[in-house]
């Protein structure tokens, strides 16, 4: 496939990528803007935001809410997996991604979750589970806490139509992410939602997002192992 055969979204990752292997962009050097971009390509704005997350996702760019791209710092490139938005995950394989809305709430952050998120303790918090669906299947439960400071409009958000992760790409950019990845077997509740057994092995994704000086969100992610399964790539 030629370059110009590529969705108009991996036009703009190649041509950043190549600056970068060229050396002719240097780290902590700023990435032209949306708009310059947009410009350039003939494109909309929402697809150079999706060339420019994936590329902070791969490690290549730092993302600063209100200060722009540039690139990442060498120590920056490391093994990771992308953080990607569920719903175009799905469609990419050609199937159809719905959602089941089952909490949408405001809370109070207990001490374990105020100190991850690095507020006090009772501090009002934000609270969603959802359940994933690849074709009428459930395929993950999302159980997530967001800090308000982030993403202050986050409750308002149509769940069945915006995924979590797209809203917080979107109003958060991420400029820091931690993860650990388990398996064990779900709790009755995650079971039932899921559809599956109490003893069908599950692969759980613990999830931590940084934006700027916030960290914006912790999420339990719950995947059926018979369904589901994680890739990433090393980069030197």
């Amino acid at each position: 496939m030629s370059k110009a055969d590529l969705p108009a979204y991996e036009q703009v990752k190649e041509w950043i990528r190549g600056h970068i292997a060229s050396g002719q962009w240097r780290p902590g050097d700023p990435v032209p803007s949306e708009a310059a971009l947009m410009q350039k390509f003939g494109i909309s704005r929402m697809t150079v935001n999706r060339a420019l997350r994936e590329l902070a996702g791969e490690g290549l760019v730092h993302r600063v809410q209100g200060s722009g791209t540039t690139v990442a710092q060498l120590h920056r490139i490391s093994s990771r997996l992308t953080i990607r938005d569920i719903h175009e995950e799905v469609a990419e394989r050609g199937h159809v991604h719905t959602t089941r809305v089952l909490v949408v709430e405001k809370a109070k952050a207990k001490a374990e979750l105020a100190a991850t998120l690095g507020l006090r303790t009772g501090a009002a918090v934000f609270h969603t589970v959802l359940i994933h669906m690849e074709n009428g299947v459930p395929i993950q439960y999302e159980d997530r806490w967001v800090n308000p400071a982030a993403a202050p409009d986050y409750l308002q958000t149509d769940f069945t139509r915006v995924s979590p992760t797209l809203h917080l790409l979107q109003h958060a950019p991420l400029t820091e992410a931690s993860y650990s990845i388990e398996a064990c077997l779900p709790s009755a509740e995650e079971a039932k939602e899921l559809d599956i057994r109490r003893s069908d092995p599950c692969l759980v994704m613990m999830r931590r997002t940084v934006s700027g000086g916030n960290v914006a969100s912790v999420a339990r992610l719950v995947y059926p192992g018979s369904r589901y399964s994680f890739a990433g790539q090393f980069q030197a």
